[in-house]
């Protein structure tokens, strides 16, 4: 396959050296450009991206991409609006990771890329957008602020008007983006308790954990922390909570929004700085990513020791039960599930088998596998409400494979996927269950149904 048809031909490099002297703006000059040299341009990464998959153009391939971030960096390619569409349209889903054999760190070359580049756009346009001011930034990242919010939406569920909403398609005269919002969120329940400061394990203590609840998490999905916090507890865990842990920064670095990103990471370092505990627990596959990144994300050698001491201890929880040792219920579920594989779960932290392992020890439970398990759904962060068309392709395509299975529940381990995959759901009127695994695990150890509980 040809170079992208955008590209000139490549100017001779030496090795390990960025060939031109770049004067105008270089969203790549921060880059080690020695991970642009890992690509050896063999291809066999276009077919696990779910954007070439979608669209055939070779410019919207990993391989085509890091030919374009590569030639901007190199002066050869100007930064525009045709290079930053292609740029764009990356959901960051690093399957690429796992199907490439020379293991281009792709993530390391897109992120940063794209960080830069955002940055730009963000003195020019992103300040005054109001989606981006009051939503992305200023609501999404703080639990208080989302809970005020939500209240309106818990009513509306109340009442049944999110149904008929839906369903009559007048989320449609919302603002687009508000719209979205809207035919996304699930039904909002409480959590079957609170999640104390410290919930001591049930039987014999095999580990100390933190438990880190993450903001849309810690109000959309509370009953599934509950649910985490409970498993921990029933496998030997004692369970602290801390309370000055915040937003993992993973919305505002991935918008562009560095210094607020690095503001809370820094939170996050003070609020889990414990030498009790034995790891920091995590059920939000792209908040493990984030903060499995802070190692590497910021250069300063001031806090290097300390970030990097944090994430060594960061674990999914799937990942840490399975290493400690899964405590099976035992009471039977009897019911036929399929799992699909969060993104920055299976790509970015290389959590793939672990869930699996877990999943298939509840009795009753027949898992099934699911064709393209690890194909994006198009969540992606805020992608589905930015990108909503390539969003809507892909959650169609997955609905497809889920339904192939057979299976009355599928599970996967983020909130992004959980909220998209149950979008499409709804709007194709299927009746196909969308839990999180904890969720499943929590209804064996109290002996419910899950079709109850969901």
């Amino acid at each position: 396959m040809s170079e992208p048809s955008i590209l000139p031909e490549p100017a001779v490099s030496v090795a390990g050296e960025n060939p031109l002297p770049v004067t105008s703006f270089n969203p790549g000059e921060k880059i080690d450009y020695e991970y642009f040299l890992d690509c050896v341009h063999c291809g066999l990464c276009t077919q696990a991206c779910p954007t070439y998959v979608m669209t055939g153009n070779e410019n919207d391939s990993p391989r085509g991409r890091i030919y374009l971030m590569r030639a901007v960096t190199d002066g050869r390619v100007d930064l525009n609006k045709n290079v930053r569409r292609h740029l764009e349209l990356c959901l960051d889903c690093r399957s690429c990771e796992t199907a490439c054999p020379s293991g281009v760190q792709y993530g390391r070359l897109i992120e940063p890329f794209r960080l830069e580049m955002e940055k730009e756009v963000d003195s020019k346009t992103k300040t005054n957008d109001w989606f981006h001011k009051y939503i992305l930034f200023g609501l999404f990242p703080y639990p208080k602020r989302l809970r005020k919010a939500l209240s309106f939406a818990r009513l509306a569920q109340t009442l049944k008007l999110d149904s008929f909403i839906l369903a009559t398609g007048l989320w449609r005269l919302l603002p687009p983006r508000l719209g979205r919002m809207a035919t996304l969120l699930p039904k909002l329940r409480r959590a079957d308790g609170k999640l104390e400061h410290v919930m001591p394990a049930i039987g014999k203590r095999r580990a100390r954990v933190a438990l880190f609840t993450g903001c849309v998490q810690s109000e959309v999905f509370a009953q599934t922390n509950y649910a985490t916090a409970h498993v921990l507890q029933q496998n030997g865990c004692d369970v602290i909570i801390p309370q000055t842990q915040g937003c993992c920064g993973a919305i505002h670095y991935h918008t562009g929004s560095e210094e607020p990103a690095v503001e809370m990471a820094a939170n996050n370092l003070k609020a889990f700085d414990r030498d009790d505990i034995d790891a920091i627990i995590i059920n939000v596959a792209g908040c493990g990513s984030m903060l499995k990144d802070y190692a590497h994300l910021w250069n300063d050698e001031e806090t290097a020791e300390a970030r990097s001491g944090f994430a060594s201890k960061v674990k999914d929880v799937h990942e840490f039960l399975d290493e400690l040792g899964f405590i099976p219920p035992k009471a039977p579920l009897d019911v036929k599930v399929t799992y699909h594989d969060a993104c920055h779960l299976a790509h970015a932290q290389k959590v793939r088998e672990q869930p699996r392992n877990i999943i298939g020890q509840i009795p009753g439970v027949e898992l099934v596998d699911l064709p393209e398990s690890d194909m994006c759904c198009g969540a992606a962060g805020t992608y589905n409400l930015t990108e909503t068309e390539m969003a809507d392709q892909l959650s169609n395509r997955k609905l497809g494979n889920i339904r192939e299975t057979g299976a009355s529940i599928v599970l996967t381990a983020n909130s992004g996927c959980l909220m998209q995959i149950d979008r499409e759901r709804r709007v194709q009127d299927q009746s196909v269950r969308v839990m999180h695994p904890m969720d499943l695990i929590y209804c064996a150890y109290k002996h419910k149904s899950p079709f109850d509980y969901c």
